[in-house]
């Protein structure tokens, strides 16, 4: 996802009072009906919400990425994750997204935008996926 899609979001990102907010946007496998990618988002956001996270509120995502087939396969899982700056909860959220994405066998590509540095976690191999999520982790650590 380009940095401009998360300009309608507006608060991705926003840090107040220890408190982060996180866009976290599901595109869905584009081979799957409508019903089974919303399917598919509602079960990563139950994941999130089981989190030691503040809040869970869905947005529209705005502008489709490169190659998006249409508007549903971004905006029915974008949702933006308040949650503390510090004590780890953003490398439990990674890594809530990135174990969802090992269990799925289709091809979802999950965005997680925080301060307008996105990491897009999709087909990358185990060994990629674990870099790319520690390198990004590394960045954005309040600890």
């Amino acid at each position: 996802m380009r940095d401009d899609a998360v300009a309608g979001v507006g608060r991705a990102g926003r840090r107040v009072d220890g408190v982060v907010d996180v866009l976290v946007a599901v595109a869905p496998d584009p081979d799957l009906d409508a019903e089974a990618g919303e399917r598919a988002a509602r079960q990563l956001r139950a994941e999130i919400t089981e989190l030691d996270i503040e809040s869970v509120r869905a947005v529209a995502a705005g502008p489709l990425p490169d190659g998006a087939k249409g508007a549903d396969a971004v905006t029915v899982g974008a949702v933006v994750v308040a949650l503390s700056a510090s004590g780890g909860v953003l490398t439990a959220l990674v890594e809530t997204v990135r174990d969802w994405l090992g269990r799925s066998g289709a091809r979802h590509r999950v965005s997680v935008t925080i301060d307008g540095d996105t990491i897009e976690l999709d087909r990358a191999t185990d060994a990629e996926r674990r870099d790319l999520v520690e390198a990004y982790l590394r960045r954005h650590s309040g600890d």
